[in-house]
């Protein structure tokens, strides 16, 4: 009786002093939901009333046994600032300068992620940033194996010339020409994280209930371990062609023998880090080999390997004679005897280790590729290109760290799960790049997120996101390109209610997959806003596809959101980005008229045309159809032929 006395008030004592606390997104400059019922939740003593004081409401909710609580006030018009006072017994919490307001949730991958402090013109942005009635919640990276119930860090940011370079560029300027044309204050929810891939923000749930993810669902491991054992087997499938293949130290002693034929490796750019090279989240060691022609003038002479930056040990190879062992940090100039290189045909070979700093980087090169040369006096010959060989030391110790694409529903738990409860206006989405090469599944894994989300949040809110800029190359349509088929399965999800789509094709970068000007994305979304939840009239989209009619050689297309007309934006008048096609499916760039508010396509070999394409690639830079909003035809196809990503599945 005495020891379970003892245990009642050893019991009893720890709950008189558990802290009173607040989930990280009702912090002082919080924006609120404005016209839903407003839920604050905390933990604090189980069995204690906790007190809430908000404006001119008061209530009242009591911990649960595990000290969680709940507590609602009812919905209130846009305005502020508000404080909240939350107390139980002597502790208390103050949280002021709260909003009312239109809360967006910014999710996606990099271009989401890319700051103001990287975009166009960004000395001028911040002179134009002083909104302290625009704000934003950082939710920082994290990956769970299931659902976590609230957030552990995070604050809300007033936007200022001071703070608004780590704002999402898309989401500011969405903000800004919102609270530009209605007054009302945003909160923007930033949570997103480059490089992810959709699968990786859907709950679990949901891929147990789709067609398409659902075998995933049922096999997802349910531990880390178990995760790393899915990836190395991954990995091995993807890089050695079997996913259960053992190698042994013997093995990989072969690989520089300058005789070894490498050539099976992956092939990459030797820049920059493995996991975007087909060795996601290898933390470990690894071989990177090429092969290099030289002539007589590299053989006799000293010459110099540099070889860009890569803090950690390295062992050097060429024709299979190491030629340096160690570290050097910094730009590595590698001095090379004379009589090392031969006349022609050149082995190298590098053995690297885990990089020391920065710990996190895995394997792969810093720096420039303009360091990545062989020098023999004024005659440099470049190894900057994408011809490397790479091959991870599966036979060495490794491990995988906690990325974003280890898994499905990873992201979800860990960035979307602990804010559901908070009522959003709506969400703002950039994402697909990751998703290009199983572009045709995408037509089903992202419309599922979607209603995943609005499931989980049990409100039906708007969702607009960004189509696919242009990236890579303007390839036409006998070569395929995922990148078109990814836009198209963006454009079908526009079937969804309370969707909306900005088409960006024309200010994309071929060569950069992160445009800067992020200025135009955030209007063309915030034009979408506008006119469906703010009541502006505005144009939302640029033309769209609605029928094709075929005259003799001639197939005529009709525009719907033409505005008051089509036009082109070619200094000639000529219109271009389309292709047309006849029944023996072979495409041709084709001649492209506005006529009579449509648009006539026609080319000389196809005197029957069955189809018609338009922006289909990459990077359709070419494509110049707009309306009189200078708003970009949506890129679109009439025929529904397989395409090039069939094949590709998450797996």
């Amino acid at each position: 009786m005495k020891l379970l006395t003892t245990i009642l008030a050893l019991f009893m004592c720890s709950n008189i002093f558990a802290a009173l606390t607040i989930e990280k997104l009702y912090s002082d400059h919080a924006v609120l939901q404005r016209n839903k019922p407003i839920v604050i939740r905390g933990t604090a003593d189980a069995g204690n009333m906790v007190s809430l004081q908000f404006d001119k409401f008061n209530t009242s909710a009591l911990p649960n046994i595990s000290g969680q609580w709940v507590a609602t006030f009812p919905a209130m018009a846009a305005g502020g600032p508000y404080q909240l006072t939350i107390t139980q017994g002597s502790q208390k919490i103050v949280i002021s300068d709260i909003l009312m307001g239109d809360v967006w949730l910014c999710s996606g991958q990099s271009n989401m992620e890319w700051p103001v402090s990287k975009s166009a013109h960004y000395s001028e942005e911040i002179k134009d940033a002083a909104y302290p009635q625009i704000r934003q919640f950082y939710v920082a990276h994290n990956v769970n194996i299931t659902p976590i119930a609230t957030l552990p860090d995070g604050q809300w940011v007033n936007a200022s010339s001071s703070t608004v370079g780590d704002f999402t560029a898309v989401g500011f300027f969405f903000a800004r020409k919102i609270y530009q044309e209605t007054g009302v204050p945003i909160g923007l929810i930033h949570s997103s994280w480059g490089g992810s891939q959709v699968e990786s923000w859907i709950s679990k749930d949901a891929m147990l209930e789709s067609d398409v993810l659902r075998v995933y669902g049922q096999k997802m491991p349910a531990t880390w371990a178990g995760l790393d054992s899915m990836l190395e087997y991954r990995n091995k499938k993807n890089i050695l062609g079997d996913g259960l293949k053992k190698v042994t130290l013997d093995d990989e002693k072969k690989y520089i023998n300058p005789e070894y034929d490498f050539s099976s490796w992956i092939s990459a750019d030797p820049m920059w880090q493995w996991d975007w090279k087909g060795v996601w989240a290898w933390r470990g060691n690894g071989y990177m080999g090429k092969k290099v022609t030289l002539t007589q003038t590299f053989t006799d002479k000293i010459t110099t390997l540099s070889l860009a930056e890569c803090y950690s040990h390295n062992d050097i190879y060429i024709n299979g004679k190491l030629i340096f062992s160690g570290i050097l940090k910094g730009n590595r100039q590698i001095v090379v005897p004379a009589n090392t290189w031969q006349d022609g045909e050149n082995t190298i070979m590098i053995k690297m280790n885990q990089v020391i700093e920065p710990e996190w980087f895995g394997l792969g090169l810093m720096g420039s590729g303009a360091d990545l040369y062989i020098q023999s006096g004024d005659i440099k010959v470049s190894l900057n290109d994408n011809k490397w060989k790479l091959m991870p030391s599966f036979a060495e110790p490794h491990t995988y760290a906690r990325l974003s694409n280890n898994a499905g529903t990873i992201i979800y738990n860990a960035m979307i799960a602990p804010i559901i409860h908070y009522p959003i206006k709506g969400v703002l989405w950039y994402q697909g790049e990751s998703n290009a090469g199983r572009a045709n599944e995408y037509r089903k894994s992202f419309p599922l997120m979607i209603n995943d989300w609005r499931k989980k949040w049990k409100d039906d809110f708007p969702f607009y996101f960004v189509q696919l800029s242009s990236y890579g190359a303007n390839q036409n349509s006998n070569d395929g390109s995922y990148w078109a088929e990814l836009r198209v399965a963006q454009t079908m999800t526009l079937s969804l209610p309370k969707t909306g789509m900005a088409v960006t094709t024309d200010i994309g970068d071929a060569k950069d997959i992160h445009p800067i000007n992020k200025q135009d994305v955030g209007l063309r979304l915030a034009r979408i806003a506008l006119k469906n939840d703010y009541s502006k009239s505005v144009e939302i989209s640029g033309p769209t596809y609605v029928s094709a009619k075929y005259e003799g050689n001639k197939a005529i297309i009709t525009f719907a959101n033409i505005a008051n007309g089509l036009k082109t934006k070619d200094k000639y008048g000529y219109l271009q980005g389309f292709e047309i096609v006849g029944k023996d499916k072979k495409w041709y760039y084709a001649k492209a008229e506005i006529i009579n508010g449509k648009v006539s396509v026609s080319h000389p070999s196809v005197a029957k045309p069955i189809a018609v394409r338009y922006a289909w690639s990459d990077a359709p830079t070419d494509a110049n159809l707009y309306n009189s909003e200078d708003l970009p035809a949506v890129p679109f196809r009439t025929d529904d032929w397989t395409g090039v990503s069939v094949n590709g599945k998450f797996e």
